[in-house]
């Protein structure tokens, strides 16, 4: 299976996480942008989807923490690592990060332009999987290619 749109969304995509990951975790690139992160994460954590049933309240820094090693982890795999069963569970994990990261911006009211990029890449995770899972079923209906009656190799 070898896609040029799935290799480049793949790369892409990583690429963007691993960046996006680092800047949760260090100010070493930005220390404005790091430093108002860490100012919003204090808002997402009251939010946090899971707060309320399990009665568990989630410290802010753990959580950017958490979600910023997720995004570099499941990023370097969605670029660098040949397995697609790999690439698609990080491409799954991105996207409810992502899913995660809308509902925070929408409980929190915020702008459009602050909820834009969230929207944004989770169309592109979803994009990337429906290629995918599109490339599989084209290949599953193609007919094996036979000589003689053989199948080749």
């Amino acid at each position: 299976m070898g896609s040029i749109v799935l290799k480049s969304l793949s790369i892409l995509l990583g690429l963007f996480f691993i960046f996006v990951g680092f800047i949760k975790l260090s100010s070493y690139i930005s220390k404005d942008l790091h430093k108002d992160l860490r100012k919003e994460y204090v808002k997402y954590a009251k939010v946090f989807p899971f707060s309320e049933a399990l009665d568990f309240k989630i410290p802010s820094k753990w959580y950017r923490r958490t979600v910023g090693t997720l995004e570099i982890v499941c990023g370097i795999a969605m670029a660098f690592v040949p397995n697609h069963k790999v690439k698609n569970g990080a491409n799954l994990c991105l996207l409810l990060l992502t899913l995660m990261a809308v509902y925070s911006h929408y409980m929190v009211a915020d702008k459009l332009e602050r909820t834009a990029p969230a929207l944004v890449f989770l169309f592109m995770l979803s994009g990337r999987l429906v290629v995918y899972y599109q490339l599989t079923r084209r290949e599953a209906e193609r007919p094996e290619a036979t000589v003689n009656g053989f199948k080749q190799e």
